[in-house]
């Protein structure tokens, strides 16, 4: 209020005057006069002037009115204000600030169910699934480390082994005898060849034996045909009575009670009256091609080297650029005989025999037992025995034996299975004969943790957990982390290493690194099989043979061959190609399908989501990772990878 107004003085004036002051500086000051005494005597007054006294009182609240809506005009004003600068100065007034969460938090409300769900879930992730999940990520990625360094050191010492040129080499008499062929060394060598149903490779293999260089009085040739379909049995005794007329010492049997499979096969093959006067036994497989100077190259070895007990030759394949499966399996192979078995075989003098391409001493078979049916792999079987009785193994990394992988997934996933559930079962028989045995503390650590433990059980037990259950889960457990070098980083580096014995196939490093941890499944279902004698762990089924062999291959055998031996063996030939011309068509006509793979296609689905998770929350190389991975358990699932079956 400002009493000093001039206002104040004017006489004239009647009523009670009311000064108002405005806030607002562009407002005006006005004089509204409170009622006189003449505005209460309306009655006594005329009407002229109750009328002028009427308009006077609606002027009035009119203005009083105005004043009432520019003071709310001016205090909503001033809130504005207020809270646009409180904003700017980060003041942020949210449903929490303002109280307003009751309104959606109330016991019926159904924000609060959600949020409810999702507070619990995390109070679960973080206090009970992530602590367990990064421990079993952490054991892992240390079996991962081991299993590398592993690997690390058995490339080294093929890398010394070639730097160095180190090789087995026979005594130099036992070669010069060989090749003169006079008075040299030929002890009396038998070759088997056991089969089954194999109708697609027998004659291959029948004749590449029959046309080994050896003298005839020194070499006897065993069929042993476990064949149960009886035209495979008619093809097969056929084939080798023409060899027989073609003067090839060569015998034929078949047995009648097919117990054991294949190591039941040579067993009761060894217990033949005539198997005392031989010395030595090659071993083939159906598929099997043995070069002409097969024998002139291993059984030298054996001269004046009593502890040898037996000599390896490596595998070499027929098909192995037939599809991207066969590619990958020889990437796989290639690695495990120059790197793993060349090294063990030049250091350690023993690794696991490979139940074909290899030259046995028959006293070394003896005194280790024998042939044994209690697993499905026999030849490691009787390999880790002999070395238990300290006999010496020799590999030869330039002596090949031509043979063929499997086409179709599914005969590689059986083959897969019988190898890596085999050994666990083994494992569990041997742990005891092992730490009884006579031998070093160094050969007895290498035996259990090197041999079993580290690359038959770790090795596809981290593949598994780590890469294809452990990956995934972390993205939606993210309290639980798995480095990137640990997904990246290690695995290229190792899938590098594991192609240097195949140099050409350097573009399929990729998919290898994927496949390779596809496989893993299979591994591990079979490697828990067998560890824990599941009924799937004595399952043994043939691998499928495509009996896959160039024309080249056939003319050069019979070209080799004397020329009273030609004349036997062209209608061979001819009646070879005829019977693969005639198979071909037949297969032609045949309708392949795609298998379903559950348990591929279920991982797949994981990969795949857990893919999307990882790309929402911005994991470059774990999405790139998962993606890829998922995409590959999808083909294989879906059986794109490799021959279709009929």
């Amino acid at each position: 209020m400002a009493p000093s107004f001039d206002l104040w003085a004017k006489g004239s004036h009647k009523g009670t005057p009311v000064v108002v002051k405005m806030e607002n500086p562009n407002w005006s000051m006005f004089e509204l006069e409170g009622p006189s005494e003449d505005d209460f005597l309306i009655g006594n007054t005329p009407t002229g002037s109750r009328e002028k006294a009427r308009g006077k009182n609606a002027k009035q609240l009119t203005w009083v009115l105005l004043l009432k809506a520019h003071r709310a005009a001016g205090c909503l004003t001033s809130i504005g204000s207020a809270f646009i600068a409180a904003y700017f100065k980060g003041w942020h007034f949210d449903a929490p600030k303002l109280q307003l969460q009751y309104v959606f938090t109330s016991p019926y409300g159904v924000r609060d169910v959600f949020d409810w769900v999702y507070t619990r879930w995390v109070l679960i992730r973080v206090e009970y699934l992530a602590p367990p999940l990064q421990f079993l990520s952490n054991f892992c990625i240390v079996l991962f480390l081991i299993q590398s360094l592993d690997r690390l050191i058995l490339c080294l010492g093929c890398f010394w082994i070639r730097l160095k040129k180190i090789k087995p080499i026979p005594k130099q008499d036992a070669v010069a005898d060989v090749e003169s062929g006079e008075n040299g060394f030929f002890p009396m060598v038998l070759v088997q060849i056991p089969m089954c149903n194999e109708k697609e490779v027998y004659q291959q293999s029948i004749g590449a034996v029959c046309n080994l260089e050896w003298p005839k009085s020194k070499i006897l040739i065993q069929i042993l045909d476990d064949s149960d379909d009886p035209t495979t049995q008619l093809l097969i005794k056929e084939e080798v009575h023409k060899w027989q007329q073609e003067g090839a010492n060569i015998v034929y049997r078949h047995r009648i009670i097919r117990d054991g499979y294949k190591a039941g096969n040579l067993k009761s093959a060894m217990g033949c009256s005539y198997v005392k006067d031989c010395e030595f036994v090659a071993i083939f497989d159906a598929d099997f091609q043995p070069t002409p100077d097969f024998l002139k190259r291993t059984v030298p070895h054996f001269k004046d080297n009593e502890d040898v007990g037996l000599v390896q030759a490596r595998w070499s394949f027929v098909n192995k650029d037939e599809n991207l499966l066969t590619r990958l399996q020889n990437i796989n192979l290639a690695f495990h005989f120059e790197v793993e078995q060349q090294v063990n075989g030049i250091f350690l003098n023993f690794f696991g025999f490979n139940g074909t391409a290899g030259v046995w001493r028959i006293k070394a078979l003896e005194e280790s037992g024998g042939w044994l049916e209690r697993t499905t792999v026999e030849d490691m079987d009787i390999a880790v025995r002999a070395h238990l009785k300290g006999w010496k193994f020799v590999f030869l990394n330039d002596v090949e034996c031509q043979c063929e992988v499997p086409e179709s997934y599914e005969a590689y996933r059986k083959q897969q299975h019988r190898w890596h559930s085999g050994p666990m079962q083994l494992f569990r028989l041997c742990l005891p004969d092992i730490i009884r045995a006579k031998i070093s503390v160094w050969k007895k650590f290498n035996l259990i943790f090197l041999f079993f433990l580290l690359r038959k059980l770790i090795l596809p037990f981290y593949s598994f957990t780590l890469f294809c259950i452990i990956l995934p889960m972390t993205m939606f457990i993210p309290e639980a982390e798995l480095p990137a070098w640990v997904v990246c980083y290690i695995p290229a580096t190792m899938s590098f290493l594991n192609i240097l014995p195949a140099p050409k196939s350097f573009p399929f490093i990729v998919p290898y690194l994927l496949f390779e941890n596809t496989m893993s499944v299979t591994k591990f279902n079979a490697m828990i099989s067998g560890l824990f004698q599941l009924g799937s762990a004595y399952e043994w089924v043939v691998t499928k043979k495509s009996g896959r062999s160039s024309e080249g291959d056939l003319v050069s055998l019979v070209e080799k061959k004397p020329k009273h031996h030609r004349v036997g063996s062209e209608p061979n030939l001819e009646e070879m190609k005829a019977d693969l011309q005639q198979e071909q068509e037949q297969k032609a006509r045949k309708k392949k399908h795609n298998r379903i793979y559950t348990k591929e296609l279920s991982l797949a689905f994981l990969l795949l989501t857990a893919s999307a998770r990882s790309l929402l929350s911005a994991q470059g190389i774990h999405f790139y990772f998962l993606l890829f991975q998922g995409i590959s358990f999808l083909l294989v699932g879906l059986d794109l990878i490799g021959e279709q079956v009929l």
